[in-house]
């Protein structure tokens, strides 16, 4: 096997100078740590093989910011466009740290995962996994990254333009809610290459649009439309290419308006429907609902109804 810099050179890498781009960033941004990109150097960093998010970091495969009125949303977008964003190991690598980031930033509420407008992400890097053998995949739990998306507890909306396949199409599931663009297309065509989804093709779909369409699309490979995507209920919402992007930050800032903890409590329950009977996620419901009530959110929520105002929620 080869060895992972050597793979690395070849299916991921590319020259870069960091030094070089972050002194130009920071003279171009001087409030990197504390303020939003502006969009004459977001449009720079879309040209540059990465940028800064909060913490000043380097990446070479994402633009990540912090975007609406308040900073309260992350915005995350795979940036490897000559590749339709090809998941590789670097990307996946960033992507985690980027969700880390933001995570951990009390300010955000909510992030916005997107891609490029001809591709989400046409798929996993093939070149990465060409060679590996079974003891490679088994002894080092390959793709056991890619499931660090669906441990955030903040609200994750993928807004999907182009192609979603095969781990795309699987990343675009781990988040909590897909707007799709007029002309995106879903697809899991690992049949096509001698294997099957790894990243939670299977379940996932299956669980979305139910056994039938996810039987067909596994075994043909076939790509489903935006349109057949919203009706097989994969999808929730479809926007015009070109606001696809301010759509899903606008649902982002409005789910950071709400509590962060009740918010998470609401994801959480939410989630379990997938993993528990109708009886036991009721009764996880029933101990979420019950636990809002020792919060100040749910006093003040409840509070500010009663006396006809907005609601101040301080997330606790």
């Amino acid at each position: 096997m080869a060895r992972r810099e050597d793979m690395d050179r070849k299916s991921c890498r590319r020259p870069l100078s960091p030094g070089r781009v972050l002194r130009e960033a920071q003279e171009a941004w001087p409030l990197a740590l504390t303020a939003p990109m502006p969009r004459p150097l977001a449009n720079w960093a879309q040209d540059t093989p990465f940028c800064l998010l909060a913490l000043g970091a380097n990446f070479e495969y994402i633009i990540a910011e912090k975007r609406g009125k308040n900073n309260t949303v992350g915005l995350i977008q795979l940036n490897r466009p000559k590749a339709l964003n090809a998941l590789c190991d670097g990307l996946i690598e960033e992507l985690n740290q980027a969700l880390k980031t933001f995570e951990e930033d009390t300010a955000v509420g909510a992030i916005v995962l997107t891609g490029g407008d001809k591709a989400f992400a046409a798929g996993a890097d093939i070149k990465e996994m060409q060679n590996l053998s079974f003891q490679d995949c088994y002894s080092n739990k390959f793709l056991k990254h890619w499931d660090r998306l669906t441990q955030i507890k903040k609200p994750v909306i993928a807004a999907v333009n182009g192609y979603a396949f095969g781990g795309g199409c699987e990343l675009a599931m781990m988040c909590d809610i897909i707007y799709a663009g007029e002309k995106a297309q879903f697809a899991q065509p690992e049949i096509l290459l001698g294997t099957i989804p790894g990243a939670g093709g299977t379940q996932r779909l299956t669980r979305a649009v139910g056994k039938s369409l996810a039987m067909e699309m596994v075994l043909t490979g076939d790509r489903i439309s935006a349109q057949d995507a919203k009706q097989a209920g994969l999808v929730s919402k479809i926007f015009p290419v070109e606001t696809l992007v301010e759509e899903a930050i606008q649902c982002a800032e409005k789910i950071a308006s709400n509590s962060k903890i009740i918010v998470a409590m609401a994801k959480e329950s939410v989630n379990a429907a997938f993993e528990m009977t109708l009886t036991e996620g009721s009764k996880l419901e029933k101990k979420l609902f019950y636990s809002t009530f020792a919060t100040d959110d749910r006093k003040e929520g409840m509070t500010a109804f009663v006396e006809k105002r907005k609601a101040n929620f301080k997330d606790q």
